[in-house]
């Protein structure tokens, strides 16, 4: 087998040009990578915002999916502590806050656990982590390691994919509400919340990259950040799709849903 060597933007094989990519450009660059890559383009998205899985399939969609929003704290405050600036680390808790809640507020984390509690999930058993699929668990901690050991230009870009965000939570909050019974204001409350969140965290972020990524080589460097984050997101529903959908094999220890058929072993 011949093995090609990967495609890197600034490499000596590949030198890119020296000079960087004007704000307009940029955005347009990153916004590009939205329409290519993101997830809301994958098939068992599709299923999912159009009525086309069973409750048992959203059941583990729910579940795996909280494993990611448990990571988002961990990924934030591994950030922070690699901050100097005070205003930027100020700034970056208010995310943390966002998921986890403050002393008088209810966070991100408990909004999505109704989300849970609609689907009649055991929250203990939600909360446990233990049916997690493997290959949700492996793209979630490469987006968690790759924030801690990146450089903080690509750690902070790897978030930029909430460009994207409100978008697939509105699709899904008017999927989701049009095809299933259970999906009220009260199961949604995560998405409905995070929609205001994202976009001020959006422009935060994009104009904190835009300031900081001063050569083409950084630029580059920040895309490449987003196209990583993208195919973490991308690889969290091909595992669930993998599993539950086509050809339905759910790996040892992993969630079954009650009477769904696992067609391995």
């Amino acid at each position: 087998m011949i093995m090609v060597a990967p495609f890197h933007p600034g490499s000596p094989e590949n030198p890119v040009n020296e000079k960087p990519l004007n704000k307009e450009e940029f955005i347009n660059a990153l916004t590009l990578l939205g329409k290519e890559r993101y997830h809301s383009l994958h098939p068992f998205h599709k299923l999912l915002h159009t009525g086309k899985l069973s409750f048992q399939q959203v059941q583990a969609w729910a579940l795996n999916r909280f494993y990611y929003q448990w990571s988002i704290p961990r990924k934030d405050l591994t950030l922070m502590a690699r901050i100097n600036d005070v205003d930027l680390r100020l700034e970056w808790r208010s995310r943390v806050i966002d998921h986890e809640g403050d002393i008088d507020g209810k966070g991100g984390i408990q909004r999505y656990l109704q989300l849970c509690e609609r689907l009649k999930l055991d929250l203990d058993y939600v909360k446990s982590l233990k049916g997690i699929l493997p290959g949700t668990r492996f793209a979630v901690d490469a987006y968690v390691n790759f924030v801690e050991e990146k450089s903080l230009l690509e750690a902070i870009a790897s978030s930029l994919t909430e460009i994207y965000a409100p978008a697939i939570h509105q699709e899904r909050i008017s999927g989701l509400s049009k095809h299933y019974e259970w999906a009220d204001d009260y199961a949604l409350a995560y998405f409905k919340k995070r929609i205001g969140q994202a976009r001020k965290d959006v422009e935060f972020g994009r104009e904190w990259v835009i300031k900081n990524a001063q050569t083409r080589d950084d630029q580059e460097s920040v895309l490449d950040a987003v196209r990583f984050k993208t195919e973490v997101l991308w690889a969290q529903l091909d595992a669930l799709y993998y599993a539950y959908v086509e050809p339905g094999f759910i790996p040892p220890g992993a969630f079954i849903p009650k009477g769904f058929k696992n067609k391995f072993g």
